[in-house]
């Protein structure tokens, strides 16, 4: 059982818990840099993407109540050398404006890390503004 909850709404804000990346349904295991492409780990986080739009449907029911997708935080695993953490963020980001259109633009932050849980390649934070 998890020390937390997948999504909290305080105010008009709803955030919900990182997501890791999963590749039929199991942790999508790697790093980038070593031995994922970045190609791959934009697939990635764009599936994280969808996980957490799942999540967000499950939060408030209909995703029209949504009012602005205000933030990601997307982390990568990744390799001391490998710069293209932005690339790869772009996966979910593209999936938001698609989905969402104009209110789908969002603030970013893009980090390299060590490691992920379960040894996935991204994990990815959302907050989303609510009526």
């Amino acid at each position: 059982m998890a020390a937390f909850v997948p999504f909290l709404r305080t105010g008009n804000l709803l955030f919900l818990s990182g997501h890791i990346a999963k590749n039929d349904g199991k942790p999508w295991v790697g790093q980038l840099g070593a031995n994922l492409t970045t190609a791959q780990g934009k697939k990635a986080a764009r599936a994280v993407a969808i996980d957490l739009i799942g999540t967000l449907h499950a939060a408030v029911g209909d995703l029209n109540q949504i009012k602005r997708i205000v933030k990601l935080m997307v982390l990568v695993n990744s390799t001391p050398a490998f710069t293209e953490q932005h690339l790869v963020a772009n996966g979910a980001s593209e999936l938001f404006g698609e989905v969402f259109g104009d209110i789908g633009k969002h603030v970013r932050s893009a980090f390299g890390v060590a490691q992920i849980p379960f040894g996935s390649c991204a994990e990815i934070e959302l907050v989303v503004e609510l009526p």
